[in-house]
């Protein structure tokens, strides 16, 4: 079993009627007072900001979007401050309304760049910085606005003593928080359990929303611990981590990506538990990839995944048996589930997402072998897919999707640009995270090694680089999630909160690889610590 012990679930279940009586409470009372908001005013705003971070705006949905549509179609004359400007856009286009940066504007100079005087509104420049990372490709006045709110913020912490903004510990906490990782970077799960805690101390915070953020923080966890019990069954009757104790045992991780890369809501679990269970096949194939396999043998397994021929299984090591059985077991196993629930047959998409996973494997194991370096332009025409996130996100699909159509199939698997963006993110971030760990381990040059063969640049350099195409894949994202889409929104978000969790997962190192144990008080605060 994973190093984080599940006897740590033994935690009195939260999910028991009074605990679900009392939310109830909450949450009508919550909605009376989103009734109340004045709504041309920034309160509203404020409240549904502090909704979302704080994680329940999942129970006031309809509202939030009743709200939101006032203020876009009927205050847009409002004449608001540069704080309540940003937050104003950063929700908008947060939840798809069209809204230009030209509302920034007014708050430049007659050069084009922001007024110096604006520097001096601490709350202003952080809503300024966050919504800056909502542009989109072109977009040079939110360029702009980051540069230019990041300048500040950071002089502002360096310049007080003992790192105290305006005597205002609350908002000093939001400062550092945001200059670590913008708000639109983060994932929810774990920016809420963080959020709660510096809500708390805020002056001005309402009782009963932090009594109900606890509460359905501490229902939520609950849930998930029974899925992590279902999906560890699961695992256990594998037999993989006895049989192959060369990869890495890494459920409890795995079903932690679930949720922040997926949908943390109750009423996902199945989604959660079968998206866990692909993480894990993930991580032992490429484990097997990696560390373990010959390149005789492992041709002979890309082979056989690439036919998904049973019988040839005969040719296959012993382990390598185990493993393909395993995964073909799982991709009937939830072909079976949808084809009852939706009578769409899946079993010929998900074995091609699997054969092109292992197909850039087997690239990579060739590169190692050889001793080549590829250029970063040959890297990541592989790497985007070996990351995993195709294989992953093509099963979010036929989990997340209610309707499933042939067309919109047909889009997910020429790879449409939101699973490019999302894979782009997740390797890049990924390589900034584990780049040097895995080279030792006997891996391929990652993007890091190839720009500084390729160029000669520093290794700071080719970081610093990295992050850049980071950000132009943001920008490429940002433009994807409010486009015309064939996808439904919820297989949408789970494209984007994948790239959030890459993020998440690998800020300070290898979160799911041999740094993890640097993750274990993250989940463990998540998945086992209810809030008191």
């Amino acid at each position: 079993m994973s190093t984080i012990r599940l006897m740590a679930m033994e935690i009195p279940n939260k999910s028991e009627e009074r605990y679900w009586k009392r939310s109830s409470e909450l949450i009508f009372q919550v909605k009376m007072m989103l009734d109340q908001e004045i709504l041309d005013d920034v309160q509203p705003l404020e409240f549904i900001d502090d909704l979302q971070r704080l994680g329940i705006s999942y129970h006031f949905e309809d509202k939030i979007k009743h709200i939101l549509n006032h203020i876009y179609h009927d205050c847009k004359n409002y004449e608001r401050d540069l704080y309540s400007t940003a937050l104003e856009f950063r929700l908008l286009r947060q939840h798809g309304f069209s809204i230009s940066q030209d509302v920034f504007d007014r708050f430049k100079n007659s050069k084009g760049g922001f007024k110096s005087s604006q520097g001096d509104n601490t709350k202003g420049l952080l809503q300024l910085y966050e919504a800056s990372f909502l542009f989109t490709q072109g977009e040079k006045t939110l360029e702009l606005a980051r540069e230019f709110a990041t300048n500040f913020l950071k002089e502002k912490l360096e310049g007080n003593i003992g790192n105290i903004i305006d005597d205002d510990e609350y908002l000093t906490l939001l400062v550092h928080n945001a200059l670590e990782l913008p708000l639109h970077w983060r994932t929810q799960r774990p920016n809420a359990r963080w959020f709660i805690n510096a809500y708390e101390r805020r002056q001005d915070m309402k009782p009963i929303v932090l009594e109900l953020a606890k509460l359905d923080f501490n229902i939520v966890q609950a849930t998930h611990q029974e899925e992590l019990k279902n999906v560890s069954r699961w695992w256990k009757q594998t037999s993989l981590a006895e049989k192959l104790p060369f990869a890495r045992d890494r459920l409890v991780e795995c079903y932690f990506w679930t949720i922040g890369g997926f949908l943390f809501e109750p009423q996902y679990g199945y989604a959660r538990i079968m998206a866990t269970k692909v993480n894990a096949l993930v991580t032992v194939i490429d484990d097997i990839f990696d560390v373990y396999g010959t390149l005789e043998e492992l041709q002979l397994f890309n082979n056989a995944i690439q036919r998904w021929d049973i019988e040839a299984m005969d040719k296959l090591p012993h382990y390598m048996q185990i493993c393909f059985l395993a995964l073909n077991n799982f991709v009937n196993e939830m072909a079976y589930d949808v084809l009852k629930e939706q009578g769409f047959l899946i079993i010929p998409h998900l074995r091609k997402s699997w054969a092109d996973l292992c197909r850039t494997f087997l690239q990579e194991a060739k590169w190692y072998s050889k001793g080549y370096t590829p250029t970063l332009k040959e890297y990541m025409s592989n790497a985007w897919i070996s990351i995993s996130a195709p294989v992953i996100l093509s099963h979010a699909f036929f989990l997340m999707t209610n309707l499933i159509e042939k067309e919109v199939v047909q889009s997910l698997y020429k790879y449409h640009n939101i699973v490019q963006c999302s894979s782009m993110i997740l390797r890049l971030s990924n390589d900034l995270g584990t780049s040097s760990d895995e080279m030792e381990r006997g891996d391929v040059p990652k993007s890091i090694q190839c720009y500084m063969n390729e160029t000669g640049a520093s290794r700071e350099d080719a970081r610093e680089y990295i992050r850049s195409l980071i950000y132009e894949s943001w920008k490429k994202m940002n433009k994807e999630r409010v486009a015309d889409s064939p996808f439904q929104q919820n297989f949408v978000r789970c494209a984007v909160d994948l790239g959030r969790m890459a993020q998440y997962m690998y800020q300070h190192g290898d979160g799911h690889g041999i740094q993890y144990h640097e993750m274990k008080d993250r989940i463990s605060s998540l998945l086992f610590e209810s809030i008191m």
